[in-house]
This record gives structure tokens, sequence and C-alpha cells, in this order.
């Protein structure tokens, strides 16, 4: 009988001690986090089996109770109050066990994905700077203002539920290993918002659109083998298919946030036919994973930087997956498109990671001050060619741009832009000028007599410096006279 009892206390022990144990947060809530303001915020984590958890915002002071399912899991959602500087702390309790979460802020809250332009550091890569990074090394500490969550680079063959990483707030040990688009992204709403933002940061260098997307999705793909042998068998690991969706970005799935920031499309160059509908595809199910059903949560995407490709799959493809880039950014309901054509040097044709990011990231900002939060003065659409007639006379044409109601820079030393005869050789343009119709460009060039094409930024490496008088440069195309 003593024995008996003795099993029943240590039995009794060890399910205190599996409750003690198992209750935790999910990342990426922790210390330091920031939660989106005005929101049912998202928290999750794990407990013992069916065991009742309570959440206590200090806030407010008003408790949230759940319950864990079979499986130790719980979620749950907090009311949070408008964004500001204030330090809260988030108490969960499940038993007599307790997980305390101190130093949270309230602000807004962003997700950054892509590839290497977006996983770039401030500090750089090797022999890639980012422009002016050490004066934002030596800028005064701004803990409070901008915070970053970045998931480790990882890969999975099976979607994950945990992931690694801290809060991190700007200053000058922590600012060289954040993101530098999206650090740029976070400074320029918060200089102009004036409350805490928060960036949850998960890209990938060399990352394919296919890499963030899940089986259900690219099973339906036959050029796609999602078997363990078939991944692989991809040797350039960060080329691989759906293990950076699984590994990476399944554990986030639900963190409340404002909206999503994405750079990305130099891996897929040789395969622009595809990126469209793949890029729909992918913005639709992570949206749909956010419940987001009224496509409420904006997407705002970077064009790939101007860069000559080498290898003969990639060469001379470029343009074609810009242009792919920009039909998907208005096809997909609530996107935005940043233009990169002006912002890098002639010697960086070689550099994929151009230095210019802080304008890349001002750019995305530009959009989310524009239509989310109400900074209608903020200038965000960069101008688009919408037809191409004959001007006055047989040597000149008349381009007319959306998005230019103010005009362009400038009509001289125009960079990028070409016109083409019948045989198809493009030549620089050699005069422009605005006539009394606003919004059209009137163009010559000397070479050519009897223009039948123009075309703009259209190539692998084909810099610009013509932009709309609010300074958003021109989009790449290429356009023929009707």
């Amino acid at each position: 009988m003593k024995k008996f009892f003795s099993i029943i206390l240590m039995g009794c022990a060890l399910s205190l001690f599996t409750a003690k144990a198992q209750l935790s947060v999910s990342k990426p809530a922790g210390n330091g986090m920031v939660l989106q303001q005005k929101s049912e915020a998202a928290m999750w984590g794990n407990a013992a089996r069916d065991a009742a958890v309570t959440i206590t915002p200090s806030w407010n002071g008003r408790s949230i109770r759940c319950r864990a399912d079979k499986n130790g899991r719980w979620r749950t959602t907090i009311k949070t109050p408008a964004g500001s500087y204030k330090s809260y702390m988030i108490k969960i309790r499940s038993g007599d066990r307790t997980v305390t979460i101190d130093d949270v802020l309230v602000g807004e809250v962003w997700l950054a994905s892509g590839q290497s332009n977006m996983e770039m550091p401030m500090r750089g890569f090797y022999n890639c700077p980012v422009e002016n990074a050490n004066e934002f090394f030596a800028s005064a500490p701004a803990t409070e203002r901008i915070r970053m969550f970045t998931v480790p680079k990882k890969q999975s063959y099976v979607p994950l539920d945990e992931c690694e990483g801290e809060w991190k707030g700007a200053e000058s040990s922590t600012i060289p290993d954040m993101s530098a688009t999206a650090y740029f992204f976070a400074l320029k709403l918060n200089s102009v918002l004036n409350i805490p933002i928060g960036i949850v940061c998960c890209p990938y260098g060399g990352a394919k659109v296919e890499s963030w997307m899940p089986r259900e999705l690219l099973g339906n793909y036959p050029d796609i083998d999602l078997t363990k042998e078939g991944i692989d068998k991809i040797k350039r690991e960060y080329l691989r298919p759906m293990v950076m969706y699984n590994a990476m970005l399944h554990p986030l799935v639900g963190y409340t946030i404002k909206g999503f920031i994405w750079y990305q499309g130099c891996s897929n160059v040789s395969t622009s036919e595809t990126y469209k509908e793949r890029f729909e595809k992918m913005v639709s199910e992570w949206r749909r994973e956010w419940g987001d059903t009224g496509d409420k949560l904006p997407f705002y995407t970077v064009e790939i930087a101007p860069y000559r490709y080498k290898d003969p799959s990639e060469a001379g493809n470029a343009a074609l997956l810009r242009e792919a880039q920009h039909e998907a950014a208005k096809e997909v309901p609530n996107c935005g498109i940043v233009i990169t054509n002006d912002l890098v040097a002639t010697y960086e044709e070689d550099n994929i990671h151009p230095s210019r990011k802080q304008p890349v990231g001002n750019r995305l900002a530009y959009l989310a001050l524009h239509r989310d939060y109400g900074f209608k003065m903020v200038a965000c659409y960069s101008p688009t060619a919408a037809k191409c007639t004959r001007g006055n006379g047989s040597d000149e044409l008349a381009i007319e741009f959306d998005n230019a109601e103010n005009g362009m820079n400038r009509w001289r030393e125009i960079e990028g832009l070409e016109v083409a005869g019948s045989e198809g050789v493009f030549y620089p343009v050699t005069f422009a000028y605005y006539g009394w119709k606003p919004k059209v460009l009137r163009i010559r060039s000397e070479f050519v007599p009897d223009p039948c094409e123009v075309r703009y930024g259209w190539g692998d490496f084909r810099p610009g410096n013509l932009k709309s008088v609010e300074g958003l440069p021109v989009t790449p195309f290429d356009i023929k006279v009707k």
C-alpha cells in the first residue's frame, strides 16, 4: 500500500512538472515585442493538454482565458490600445506556472520577406555596402521607435510551428544586423506616424517565389518535384521550393500585422513566364492563412534592380521578369510596387545587391503612408507609359503617362530612353520636351527618322533618370506606336 501511494504521488508530481514545463509562448511573441495597435492581436503557445490558460496585459488588467487543445496548443487574441511609447507587460498563467513578457510596445507591425535584397543587413554583404550605413550606426538609440524580429535562415520539408529569433530595438549595436530595406521602411514610418514600428523579418537570400509557397499550392505544378529526393537534387539550396515557407513563414502565420513588404524576383528571372501567376497565388495564400478574406492586408513589392545577368538561361530576361512583377501588382488586390531603375550606379552592373537601400525603404513607406495611413499628399505612384502616338512630324513620338499630372523632372540628358524604327535597332533619345498638354512627353532621335517603338529602362541593366516632379521614377516599358 505504501508503495502504491508512492507511485501515485510520483505520478502527480510528474504531471505537475509536465504542466509547468509545457507552458510557453510561441515566437514572434516574446520580450520586447511590438503588437499591432487597436487590433485583436493573436498570441499562442503550449501548455498541458486541456489546461486553462489566462493572459493578462498590463494596459488594462483584464484577463483573457482560453484552453489548450488535446495537443497542448493554445491560441487567443488580446485587444490592444492605441500605439504609444509606453512599455507594457503581459502575464500568462496556467496552473501554478507563469510566463511574463516584458517591455511590450504597441504600434504598427509589418512582415518583411523575399530574398537577399531584403535580407541584406545594414552592415552590407562582402564588397556590397549599404550607402551611408555608418551614419545610422552613429545615431541615437531608438529602441522604443523601431524594433525588428529576424527569423534565422532555415529549411524544412514539413511545416514547423516554432521558430527562433528575438526582438531587438534599433541602436548602434543592433542596427548593423537589421535588414536595411526593412529598417529604412520602419524609420520613415516612425518619423511620420510617431509610434513604434515593429518588423517581423523572414527573408532568405536567393529564394524563389516557389520557396515561399506551401505544398498544397506547389503540388499543382508538374515542373516541381516535392519529394525529399527531388528537393535534395537542387544543389543550390536557396533555390529549393517550399522549404523556406515551412521553416520560416509557417511559424509566423497569424501574428497580427498591418501588411507585407516583399523584395524578391532575381532567382525567377529565367522563369518570368510563370512568375505572375505564382506570385498571385502566393499572396492569396498568405492572406488566407492570416484570415484576411477581404484583401485588407496590403502587399507592397519591389521590382528587381538592374543587373547584368551572366547565366545564359537568365541573360536578357530581366525586363520580362519586371514586366511580370508589374502585371502582378496590377492584378493582385491591394498591392503596390516600387521602382528601382534609378537607384543603381554604372559600376554596380555586376552587383546584384545595389547599395541604395534607403530610397527603396522610403518608397515602400510612401505606399503605406498614402494608402494605409491617410497621407494623401505623399506621392507613391510612379509614372507609367499609357500609350505612344505620332507627334508633330514623322520623326517625333508623343508618350502619354499616367501618374504624371505635374510633369517630369527633366527633358534634357534623359538616360535609359530609346527609340527604334522598323528595323528594330534602338538608339538613345536625343531630344525631348513637354508641350502644353500635361502628362505628354514628346521625343525624337537624330538617328531614327521614322520611329515606331520606344522603350525605357528595358533590359537586364538599363538604368534611367526620368522621374515625376515628385521624384518617383518612371516605370520601365516597351511600347509600340499606335
